[in-house]
């Protein structure tokens, strides 16, 4: 985009906003497509737009920018492989008619991207594209019977007068491909012009007038200065071809994201919700409020989180825990937003919605990681626009030098050089292919956050794992209780559940189990002020209490002040202000598969290093047991983030495994990162990459899918520059004629989108 582009975009009067969005404004309307930003105190809201009209990395950039100029609009960020565009703005500043205003105001449309409103969109679309194909198809094939008789005689042996109505005949069949199967180029090309912009569409438009004006003039005066060649055959076919590929390229795509789409669409659109007489009413899901009951029929997605109030049945979560069995659900069991019932009609009650439900974090994720930009695709948005105005700069030159020896050869020669040119597959090489492997990762029950991770993890040389609930298994037991002789074994339980409960630490989840099995209620205790350190433990400030003084503290013994008594290996303790309370035995057991990934990591040249907060002994057992030489026990948080920052000055690249909520900041620091999310809030899990099952024999498999990706996404890029590096000169000195310039633009395309499928499938590594 030019300079004079960017000012004007800046300097935009805000956007006139369209009556028919003003419904959209109320805060009702806007959460079925929006979210509150996360850990953000302003108030600031993220939704996500669908978008129509984006053919290359240049329409994506334009859109951001005129959305970041747009008043109230914190940031935005554009997908053209997904056409989407996820939006943070202020409600105290603009709203949602507003915002989709200003993208309809660059001359692209908009729409809230609630799943009814992409299918409507979508559908639309693909009809409109077939019948534009369609048209052109028809056209093309009587356009090339007309021009055949050329094809085959000698100059002279057809008529003029027999010639004359063949191309008067060419020319009324390349009307409609003209006026309707190309509309939508000249529409795209019309609004770069208006925004004194430039995107993948103007050349083409460009292209598709010359060739049918050039052509025309020799219909209607053959023996004019233009000469009496037509071109309406290499019109229809390149016209047809580039429509052609457009269809295959959204089969493609929708093959490419596979899994991905598959997730964010299983919700169902309406629920049956039992009324007070016993009856069931079908409704719209948007009106489900927590607390109805519902019925759940066979094959259908749970619409919500919650848990079941009558019957029982076999529930498939495949798709959001990674989990490929059937899992049996009895009364009062939890069941979970987009998991599908498999045996028989329930009813459930619902206690989360929405974007609360994992379903809705997962969906809020994948989101969130189609729209982030690698590296790469950075790269090749900020190559697209310079290119097209190269490719039209080359094409009037080529034009130029022609001009004075056969005008009509000159401007055909400058047509095939704006429509060989292909930028998209320069901007597909990278989105499609990461695309392609976040959806093999869904099917694996891995979550990607950012897809530049994809590109960070085929990287890394050294892995640093953390131990509990990463190498051992997430569930904990409390084996034995001490207990001061003030209290009983159910009261220091109780004390200590009371503080665990605010903790997604597997030991305080462990401490909480274990205080659930008792089947006692919960200890009446008023704590304030809760604090928890990674590392070390929690402490609460309590209200006046007959058992306890000022506070709890539930952790480490240098934590708690434990003196070496009550130290023991894999314990956690409890105290208050006068000092020892209690101490947990706990036992956990290392991940049956936990030595066979180590050394298939060890086989991939990787160094191993384990660095945890627990004892010596249970350290160094786990570590010999499954194979790390490597290991530091004692580890605090600043520890660990400094043996990280050590290895990262020494020039490796660093994998960081842990848990995802308590090695936050270290996660954050590594050059990439996994979170064992099993039992950890999504929206919580600080990493790259969240293994929904906890399933940790896939981390050699997911590296090797990354470099296998990497190797994929040089492939594209090589050919798209290839491609461009050979056509274009091809073009300019008239060596390609119009119709095999539209072919390879097409093909070229559907070559960068085909060599991404081959991500589809997940890699396995051998041992």
């Amino acid at each position: 985009m030019s300079e004079n582009s960017l000012l004007s975009l800046e300097s935009t009067a805000p956007p006139i906003v369209n009556p028919a969005w003003s419904i959209l404004d109320t805060e009702e309307q806007w959460q079925e497509f929006s979210e509150p930003v996360a850990d953000d105190t302003q108030g600031l809201i993220k939704s996500n737009l669908l978008l129509d009209g984006l053919r290359c990395a240049a329409c994506s950039g334009i859109i951001e920018e005129g959305l970041k100029a747009t008043p109230g609009v914190v940031n935005a960020r554009v997908s053209m492989s997904k056409k989407r565009a996820v939006v943070i703005w202020s409600p105290a500043l603009t709203k949602p008619s507003s915002i989709l205003s200003a993208v309809q105001a660059l001359g692209y449309s908009a729409s809230p991207a609630t799943q009814y409103e992409s299918d409507q969109v979508i559908i639309k679309k693909q009809r409109a594209a077939f019948w534009r194909w369609m048209v052109a198809g028809f056209c093309m094939m009587q356009v090339m019977m007309y021009a055949s008789p050329t094809y085959f005689t000698e100059p002279g042996e057809i008529s003029s007068d027999i010639l004359h109505l063949l191309n008067w005949a060419s020319w009324l069949l390349s009307l409609p491909v003209l006026l309707f199967s190309s509309s939508t180029f000249f529409s795209n090309a019309y609004r770069d012009l208006r925004m004194r912009q430039i995107s993948m569409d103007m050349p083409v438009a460009i292209g598709i007038v010359i060739t049918f004006v050039v052509s025309s003039a020799a219909t209607f005066e053959p023996n004019s200065w233009w000469g009496n060649t037509v071109y309406f055959d290499s019109l229809t076919m390149f016209v047809f071809f580039l429509l052609s590929a457009r269809l295959i390229e959204v089969k493609l795509h929708k093959q490419t994201l596979g899994s991905l789409e598959l997730l964010i669409s299983r919700i169902p659109e309406s629920t049956e919700r039992l009324n007070a007489d016993g009856s069931y009413t079908r409704i719209v899901n948007t009106k489900l409020k927590i607390g109805d009951i519902v019925r759940v029929n066979i094959g259908e997605a749970f619409p919500a989180d919650g848990k079941l109030i009558a019957g029982s049945t076999s529930v498939d979560e495949s798709l959001l825990t990674g989990e490929s069995t059937a899992i049996h659900k009895n009364l009062n069991d939890k069941v979970i937003a987009g998991s599908f019932n498999l045996r028989q009609p329930v009813n459930m009650l619902l206690e989360a919605l929405g974007a609360s439900t994992k379903y809705g974090q997962i969906v809020s994720l994948i989101n969130q990681a189609a729209i982030e930009k690698p590296r790469l695709s950075e790269l090749a948005d900020r190559v697209a626009r310079p290119f097209l105005i190269f490719v039209m700069s080359a094409a009037a030159i080529a034009a130029a030098l022609l001009w004075d020896v056969d005008r009509g050869r000159a401007l055909m020669t400058a047509a095939a050089v704006l429509i060989v040119t292909c930028p998209c597959a320069l901007s597909l090489a990278t989105p499609a292919a990461m695309l392609s492997s976040a959806s093999a990762f869904v099917k694996r029950g891995i979550l990607i956050k950012r897809l530049q991770a994809i590109e960070n993890i085929a990287d890394v040389d050294t892995i640093i794992f953390d131990k509990t609930g990463t190498l051992t298994e997430d569930h904990i037991e409390v084996t034995a209780i001490q207990h001061q002789s003030s209290l009983t074994e159910a009261e220091a339980l109780g004390l200590a559940a009371a503080i665990a409960q605010h903790s997604y630490h597997p030991v305080s989840r462990a401490i909480v189990n274990a205080h659930k099995k008792t089947q006692t209620a919960a200890f009446a205790i008023s704590l304030h002020n809760i604090q928890e350190t990674a590392g070390a433990g929690m402490y609460a400030e309590v209200s006046s209490h007959t058992l306890i003084n000022s506070h709890l503290k539930l952790g480490s013994a240098k934590f708690c002040d434990v003196s070496e008594q009550y130290q023991h290996v894999q314990q956690v303790h409890l105290a208050d202000a006068n000092g020892w309370l209690a101490s947990f035995t706990l036992q956990e057991a290392i991940k049956p598969d936990a030595s066979l990934t180590i050394q298939r990591l060890k086989n991939s040249g990787l160094t191993i290093e384990l660095l945890s907060g627990d004892h010596s002994d249970a350290v160094a057992n786990t570590a010999t047991s499954i194979g790390i030489t490597q290991y530091q026990a004692g580890c605090s948080p600043e520890d660990k983030l400094h043996r990280l920052q050590t290895l990262k000055q020494q020039g490796h690249k660093v994998l960081m495994v842990g848990d995802g909520l308590n090695d936050g900041p270290i996660l954050a620091s590594a050059h990439v990162s996994i979170a064992m999310g099993k039992g950890v809030p999504l929206s919580l899990a600080h990493a790259d990459y969240i293994f929904l099952n906890g399933d940790i024999s896939q981390i050699p498999d997911l590296i090797r899918h990354a470099q296998h990706t990497m190797k994929i996404i040089k492939e594209n890029i090589g050919w798209a520059i290839f491609y461009n590096l050979i056509s274009i000169p091809l073009a300019f000195f008239g060596i390609l004629s119009a119709w095999l310039a539209g072919l390879g633009m097409a093909v070229s395309s559907l070559i960068v989108v085909a060599n991404a499928l081959r991500l589809t499938k997940f890699m396995q590594t051998k041992i």
